[in-house]
């Protein structure tokens, strides 16, 4: 029950409503984990692993995000050490109030010398109406290797969803050594959805994805990425500079799930955290 110092006769609209706040954050040693803090609804969990890199997976109990929530997340792995990333389920954007302020979500990773980090979040579901701003942010060493996924989809298919206006505000950073090396702001809202058929807009994809290389050498991965295909799938590979970067849409999630996952077994040559479901 709401507390509220509002008396019986106040409007209903006058209550305060309640808002997520969730903060979690791990930092992994070479050896162990080092830091393990979480507040409100943002969790992190260390499953048992069979394999020798450890995961932490996240997880929002509010079981979703709608206007003026607020997330922070934090992984870091030192120098030397090696750590996986990812999320309990897809996140969920709901729908919030037209003029509400948006629900955020900030993402910080950090990879020290020699490490290697993988961020390998589920998807985001965005529904009609929603608004969410998201900020990922990442800093890696000179040596690292940093892998990262990124994919959205709009409404659910099986569900008979469609989604006609939101507000969606993302924004990828990379920083290596200090220096910002990729920077991608990414913004849907009413009149994009208006054009989704159009090319230079979603081209009709109702889901797409962004993955990530930065490593040494990531460049020379195009060539055998290019080769890869999912049957209702596009997709394109770029490669430059220690940095490998592929983009991909689908009329629909499961295919585009499935490409991803392909996509992470060649690059990373291991299982993908067990919490994925295909």
């Amino acid at each position: 029950m709401l507390d509220s110092h509002l008396t019986s006769d106040a409007p209903r609209h006058a209550a305060p409503m309640q808002r997520v706040r969730g903060v979690a954050r791990v930092v992994m040693g070479a050896t162990g984990l080092r830091d393990l803090y979480q507040a409100g609804s943002a969790k992190a969990m260390l499953p048992k692993i069979h394999g020798p890199v450890p995961e932490v997976v996240f997880l929002n109990t509010s079981g979703g995000l709608t206007a003026g929530d607020r997330l922070d997340y934090t992984l870091e792995v030192e120098a030397g050490g090696a750590l996986v990333g990812t999320s309990q389920t897809a996140e969920r954007a709901y729908a919030g109030v037209a003029q509400g302020a948006d629900a955020e979500v900030a993402i910080s990773l950090k990879a020290g010398c020699g490490a290697r980090l993988d961020w390998l979040p589920q998807e985001t579901i965005l529904f009609d109406k929603s608004r969410l701003s998201r900020v990922t942010r990442a800093q890696i060493a000179a040596d690292s290797r940093f892998v990262f996924v990124e994919s959205l989809v709009l409404g659910r298919a099986a569900m008979g969803e469609t989604v006609e206006s939101l507000r969606f505000r993302d924004r990828r950073e990379v920083h290596r050594a200090g220096r910002l090396e990729y920077l991608e702001p990414l913004e849907f809202d009413a009149d994009t959805l208006a054009m989704r058929h159009h090319a230079v807009t979603l081209g009709g994809a109702r889901a797409i994805a962004t993955i990530g290389v930065f490593a040494q050498g990531a460049q020379d991965l195009a060539d055998s990425l290019k080769s890869l295909t999912q049957e209702g799938v596009s997709a394109g590979v770029s490669g430059w500079n220690g940095k490998l970067i592929i983009r991909a849409m689908a009329a629909d999630g499961y295919p585009l799930r499935r490409y991803v996952a392909r996509a992470l077994d060649h690059l990373r040559h291991g299982p993908l955290p067990r919490v994925w479901q295909l």
